[in-house]
């Protein structure tokens, strides 16, 4: 972990972060749904069978106390694996077993999963929550020794400076290892500017400094940022670019209705196609392309809302 003091390069307020912005989380695959116990192979009468529950004082005490337990793979679904063992049933998501977090792009994810059917797995609970009927595994967080995550909890605080190491890039954010601690750096939080994917901003298994953004050690939950450890560069754009002035600029992204440009790091404008020497019906691809310099004109700058309306028109 990287620094104990909090980190003051730049005055953007701490956000509040409520359980909306955490519903991210639970987006992962397989792990928005309760798990159920496997069924046993032969039952005599189905509508009559009951399930086993699960023992619920038992995986709150394992995931109080943050301690390994040794589970069998019973199955397994496209999100992770089964688990089973001593009166506990729970899920491990694909993002969270060592040998396949992170490959987005398994050919036969079935064939991956089915091979873990009959072993036995060393886990940690990282979320317990009865009421949903929610049980959810790790084997990452295994690797970190019992207790390290009460640990990390007590030494972390919003605003603090830490680094981790990548462990897994999804559509809406970025999953870290802090040591013990898994925090989620979601996609808002990764640049100032826009963000068309998080693989744009960070790779699988790159270490990187973020900040603590919220903490919640009863959800084992941290919410992280990048883009804070960095002044916001929205705050000076009114000043940098001024209404009416020409400056350069890089083609990011192109769209039915015109265009967007980077002016620098963090900042971009719309170029609308109206704004554009376009002949009736011309698409705008015809003339602009990803990564094409150019020289605009600042129409307006909205800062608060880090907006800009941009021009190819000159003069």
């Amino acid at each position: 972990m990287a620094s104990q003091g909090q980190h003051k390069s730049h005055e953007s307020p701490m956000p509040v972060v409520d359980e909306g912005w955490w519903a991210s989380v639970l987006a992962e695959e397989g792990r928005h749904a309760p798990v159920q116990p496997a069924k046993p192979e032969k039952v005599e009468e189905p509508e009559k069978a009951e399930k086993p529950s699960a023992d619920w004082e038992q995986a709150k005490d394992l995931y109080l106390r943050d301690q390994i337990v040794q589970l069998r793979v019973t199955g397994h679904n496209r999100g992770g694996l089964l688990v089973e063992g001593d009166g506990l049933y729970g899920f491990v998501p694909i993002s969270h077993l060592i040998e396949l977090a992170g490959k987005a792009d398994m050919t036969d994810r079935d064939s991956c999963l089915d091979a873990y059917v009959g072993r036995m797995l060393s886990l940690k609970v990282i979320e317990c929550v009865p009421e949903d009927g929610r049980i959810v595994f790790s084997e990452r967080a295994a690797l970190a020794e019992p207790g390290k995550r009460s640990v990390l909890f007590q030494e972390m605080q919003p605003g603090q400076r830490v680094s981790g190491q990548v462990t897994n890039v999804t559509d809406f954010g970025v999953f870290v290892d802090l040591g013990g601690v898994e925090g989620l750096i979601h996609i808002s939080e990764l640049s100032w500017g826009r963000v068309i994917h998080p693989s744009q901003i960070v790779q699988l298994g790159q270490q990187i400094d973020v900040q603590v953004l919220d903490l919640a050690p009863e959800r084992c939950r941290v919410a992280l940022s990048l883009k804070r450890l960095f002044p916001n560069p929205w705050d000076l754009a009114g000043t940098s670019f001024p209404e009416g002035a020409v400056v350069s600029a890089v083609i990011t992204s192109v769209v039915s209705y015109g265009a967007f440009a980077r002016l620098e790091a963090g900042v971009e404008g719309l170029i609308h196609a109206s704004e554009m020497p376009l002949e009736p019906g011309q698409p705008v691809k015809d003339i602009l392309h990803e990564g094409q310099s150019i020289q605009v004109r600042v129409l307006h700058v909205d800062p608060a809302h880090q907006r800009m309306g941009l021009s190819l028109r000159l003069n």
